[in-house]
């Protein structure tokens, strides 16, 4: 491809050399042109009616001749457009070559059937990952929110009492509820004290 631009760039080269010779050519036949018109007037004055005419017969054929080079001038200027067509094209057709090569490396690189399979790999490991979690989630709520845990749980904390003399399933079956008012000072006596309380707590070596 490098070669055919330089081919092109040649080519323009030389079409623009040969645009400048033809309007030196055209300059040159013009001023012969006006040469010749006023040696025909000068014949004309002294009444040389033949070498007007010979005179007349060349200034045809120059200007003949002048007409040739606007001609020629057209085809070079055309000649000279085709090839910068030509090359904007080649360019262009350079650039697709080097984009096609790029992704032609690409797609080499992305396999379209590597590519799909690690995507469904991916959706199928998030899959599990997802469930796995969940699994264990379930476990732990089982573990940590199961009634079982919440009685013994309930069982500790009335053995624990029970150790220390408070009996609460009886204590809080006399015991007014929140809805109720506060206990009345002939209530209050079927309670343990504080003091007592803190005895049985200094005796199991709980300060």
């Amino acid at each position: 491809m490098n070669e055919i631009q330089d081919v092109i760039k040649e080519q323009n080269r030389e079409l623009r050399g040969t645009q400048r010779a033809i309007i030196r050519d055209r300059a040159a036949l013009e001023k012969q042109e006006k040469q010749l018109e006023l040696e025909i007037k000068k014949m004309a004055k002294i009444g040389n009616k033949e070498a007007c005419r010979v005179l007349a017969k060349q200034l045809v054929h120059l200007r003949k001749q002048k007409t040739r080079t606007f001609a020629v001038s057209s085809k070079v200027t055309s000649m000279s457009t085709q090839t910068k067509v030509m090359n904007s094209q080649m360019k262009m057709a350079g650039a697709m070559s080097t984009t096609a090569k790029t992704m032609q490396a690409v797609n080499k690189k992305m396999d379209p059937q590597k590519t799909l399979q690690t995507m469904q790999n991916f959706q199928k490991e998030n899959m599990k990952m997802e469930m796995t979690e969940e699994m264990i989630n379930d476990t732990l709520d089982d573990i940590f929110d199961g009634s079982d845990d919440e009685e013994e749980s309930q069982d500790i904390v009335n053995q624990v009492l029970d150790e220390i003399g408070i009996e609460i399933s009886g204590k809080m079956a006399k015991a007014p509820s929140a809805a109720r008012s506060l206990p009345s000072a002939s209530t209050s006596k079927a309670t343990i004290s504080d003091e007592e309380i803190e005895r049985q707590l200094k005796a199991l070596g709980v300060d």
